[in-house]
């Protein structure tokens, strides 16, 4: 999950910075995923979503009517700033519209004593045997594996991110990489297909085949880096507000999306945690927190249960209900095979234990599992799954998670096959290659050559302490941190 800046017209100045799309015609900074006029739109689809529907039909109309207008489909902000009168009624019904009813809220709770009851009885299983006290280098070897396989899957993902399904399966065909089963390349495509599907600007300089040298800095490993650093400053027992002082310490504003941005600018604010998650974000139930779920099971080995309470107080800052819930699901999952004893489908069996059973994301992923069971061709999974789930945004939680479930139960432990079908399955590609490269590689072990030769053990990144690191380095770090109590 990255930002959405267009490419300036030949002869224009440089591009602005992350996160910010240049106007045409005009010198404005148009910060993507934070102006109330975009906002509104995105929070009239998120209320379609979580049963708010017919009370918001008449703020929408209000809205339409006064020359407001619906969500960006793709992009982070619309091309033009709003007048201030629409602007000013864009802010009083995101008030509104935060004040209606959830009726889903019964099957949806949001609190962690409300999730927790939610759960079957008995609660989720710990491990037999969880790893406790001095981590010997089993541990340290699958971390290892897992940081590689989250790199490798992202990087995959990079040059299709934000693509159309049709246009990812096109520009794979055209060089016989499908069904995908390699790095994307732009050799032997043509120009034509790469006029109407371009690959995303910002990536294709660092992530085709022809170009990658080393892992190229990506929210979906920043991420994972200040969890490790959070972990490192406060251990097992931070808060959501330690994680907030830590952000506005070390990671740079435009560095965030979509519900990170709107956080961040709640924290400058002066907003205080839950309320940095529900103050005019309509993102809160996006991948976001998902993202970040990782290093939470890898520092609970054996222990799904203490992974998804942690993840809870990492996701809490930024996000409510199933964009929490697709959180507790991967680190409950990664707990569980960062013990070095289940299979991919154990361990999703243990994500999905950590997930309210009524919720929409738990149906979600039981969606994907079952379709990936039933499904040879996992072209047809992917069908099923657009199909179910293509009316939500690219970003959201729910087709994602779905995705990402899919991917990794018709791989069957495999890690080519993961993060290829991960990818292949269009939204997020990015961030799902990561997650289930992350997962796959947790649980064989290891990562094959050819997909690990070219990250050559370095990563780039913005997180302070953490540029050029290897990859051995930081499993060794997280070793560390799910040694201590």
């Amino acid at each position: 999950m990255t930002s959405d800046r267009p490419a300036p017209p030949p002869g224009a100045p440089a591009r602005p910075g992350p996160g910010v799309a240049a106007a045409h015609g005009a010198d404005l900074i148009r910060l993507t995923w934070a102006q109330p006029e975009d906002l509104v739109g995105h929070e009239f689809r998120q209320a379609a979503e979580d049963g708010r529907a017919r009370a918001a039909e008449p703020l929408l109309r209000a809205w339409l009517a006064a020359g407001g207008h619906t969500a960006p489909e793709r992009a982070g902000a619309s091309p033009a700033p709003a007048p201030p009168r629409l602007r000013t009624l864009a802010a009083r019904l995101l008030d509104e519209l935060a004040e209606l009813p959830r009726p889903l809220g019964p099957d949806e709770p949001e609190s962690w004593p409300a999730i927790t009851a939610s759960w079957p009885a008995p609660p989720p299983s710990t491990d037999p045997a969880p790893v406790t006290g001095p981590v010997g280098p089993g541990l340290r070897h699958r971390l290892e594996a897992a940081w590689v396989g989250r790199a490798a899957g992202c990087l995959l993902g990079k040059p299709v991110e934000k693509l159309p399904l049709h246009g990812i399966r096109a520009l794979a065909r055209a060089t016989g990489n499908w069904p995908l089963d390699d790095w994307f390349t732009a050799k032997g495509v043509p120009a034509e297909l790469l006029a109407a599907h371009p690959w995303n600007r910002r990536s294709a300089p660092t992530s085709l085949a022809e170009n990658i040298d080393g892992m190229p800095e990506d929210d979906d490993l920043n991420h994972p880096l200040l969890g490790l650093l959070l972990l490192q400053r406060h251990g097992k027992t931070f808060t959501t507000a330690d994680l907030g002082r830590l952000w506005l310490d070390e990671l740079p504003a435009g560095r965030t999306f979509t519900a990170e941005r709107i956080a961040y600018r709640n924290l400058l604010q002066g907003l205080e945690p839950p309320d940095t998650a529900t103050r005019h974000n309509p993102f809160r139930e996006w991948i976001g927190a998902l993202i970040r779920a990782d290093v939470h099971g890898w520092t609970n080995p054996g222990d799904p249960a203490a992974a998804a309470a942690q993840a809870y107080r990492d996701a809490a800052l930024t996000h409510t209900a199933n964009g929490v819930y697709a959180a507790l699901f991967i680190a409950a999952a990664t707990a569980r095979a960062a013990a070095g004893r289940a299979d991919v489908h154990t361990a999703l069996r243990a994500g999905l234990a950590v997930v309210p059973p009524r919720s929409r994301l738990a149906e979600a992923v039981r969606f994907g599992i079952t379709t990936a069971e039933r499904e040879a061709d996992f072209e047809r999974v992917v069908d099923r799954l657009h199909a179910r789930y293509g009316h939500h945004h690219w970003v959201h939680a729910l087709p994602n998670t779905a995705l990402i479930a899919a991917a990794l139960t018709h791989a069957d432990g495999d890690f080519g096959h993961s993060i290829c079908r991960a990818v292949s399955g269009g939204w997020d590609t990015d961030s799902n290659g990561a997650t289930a490269g992350a997962l796959s590689a947790l649980i064989a072990g290891e990562v094959p050559h050819r997909w690990s030769a070219p990250l050559k053990n370095r990563l780039a990144t913005t997180v302070a302490g953490f540029d050029g690191a290897g990859f051995d380095t930081l499993a060794h770090l997280t070793a560390q941190e799910a040694a201590r109590s």
